[in-house]
């Protein structure tokens, strides 16, 4: 794992092997940071918030842990946990508003808001952030036919389109 410049990592945080951690970012205490992620400049990761292997943190995107801060009132026992699963992708200057669940392999595009819960293989943008479609694994748009299969070309893999879901073929 390497780490840049002006960074603050506190002592009860976990980061996982393989990461890249840019410079001026913020690593909290009760935080997770799996093997393989990528933390871009200027992000901070808030108490609360577990990232996943080989996820994707965009420059100046922006995670919160507290629905209704104050500075006049301490709400720490408040925090809401936040999940990014696993290969997911967040842009730059996206908003994650806590308490909500990035699933697996979405895509959160730059300056998007997000306010719930993003399903797995999801491509969502906007504010607050809409899904306008759908990503395969190694980020190309699919496209799903009348059974709901669709075939990512650059990886050669089938996904399935059931009740709303995405799957990867295995």
């Amino acid at each position: 794992t390497k780490i840049w410049h002006f960074c603050h990592v506190m002592p009860t945080s976990q980061i996982g092997e393989r990461c890249n951690i840019g410079q001026n970012v913020y690593i909290d205490n009760n935080t997770v940071i799996g093997n393989g992620v990528k933390i871009q400049n200027n992000v901070s990761v808030y108490n609360s918030v577990v990232v996943e292997d080989d996820v994707f943190l965009g420059p100046s995107m922006v995670f919160t842990n507290v629905t209704n801060p104050r500075s006049f009132i301490e709400r720490k026992s408040e925090y809401q946990a936040t999940y990014i699963r696993k290969g997911a992708s967040i842009g730059a200057n996206a908003t994650i508003v806590c308490g909500v669940e990035i699933g697996v392999y979405a895509l959160i595009g730059a300056g998007a808001v997000v306010i719930r819960d993003v399903p797995a293989f999801a491509l969502v943008v906007g504010n607050p952030a809409q899904q306008v479609g759908w990503i395969s694994k190694t980020g190309v748009r699919l496209s799903f036919d009348a059974n709901g299969t669709a075939i990512c070309l650059e990886e050669n893999t089938r996904y399935f389109l059931r009740n709303g879901k995405v799957e990867q073929a295995d």
